[in-house]
């Protein structure tokens, strides 16, 4: 079973209607999604997987922001929050860096959902590859993957979100 179909399975075992599409080209920045798409980069769910404490922790966070690890590291209770190795994500998801998907995971991750994503009526996440992407609602996406609203965008230099 290959990565999108263990996404298309946790969608349907989920009960979430999302629409999924596949690209010719690859789709692995939330810039060359929001593109392809046509729709607002803030739109994209980015499935971002870190290192807290060395524990997997899935952060969803819009393709618009940045993560600031020191919020997140204080919301989850970590000493330590770092981005994760590909191998590490690999072996955390399933998914390869650029592809990762909110689910199809082999067990279930720790999730933060950034609470930014709220204002879009529907989102676009990785679908499992660098080919594939997933339409979904906010409320589909915490249902989902169980996680927790929070604000995990760095402060803008411009004074914005």
């Amino acid at each position: 079973m290959s990565a999108v179909d263990r996404v298309v399975a946790a969608l349907r075992e989920a009960g979430v209607d999302a629409e999924l599409r596949r690209f010719d080209q690859p789709v692995p920045t939330a810039a060359a999604a929001a593109e392809v798409l046509g729709c607002d980069v803030g739109a994209i769910a980015n499935s971002l997987v870190f290192e807290a404490d060395g524990a997997p922790l899935l952060v969803l966070a819009s393709g618009a922001h940045r993560v600031d690890t020191r919020k997140v590291a204080a919301l989850v209770g970590a000493q330590r929050v770092r981005r994760a190795a590909p191998e590490f994500v690999l072996a955390a998801t399933g998914q390869e860096v650029g592809g990762v998907a909110p689910t199809g995971h082999p067990a279930s991750l720790r999730a933060l959902v950034d609470v930014d994503l709220a204002r879009y009526p529907l989102l676009w996440a990785g679908g499992g590859d660098h080919h594939t992407m997933v339409a979904l609602t906010y409320t589909d996406l915490l249902r989902l993957t169980g996680g927790d609203e929070a604000a995990v965008a760095r402060p803008s230099r411009r004074g914005g979100p």
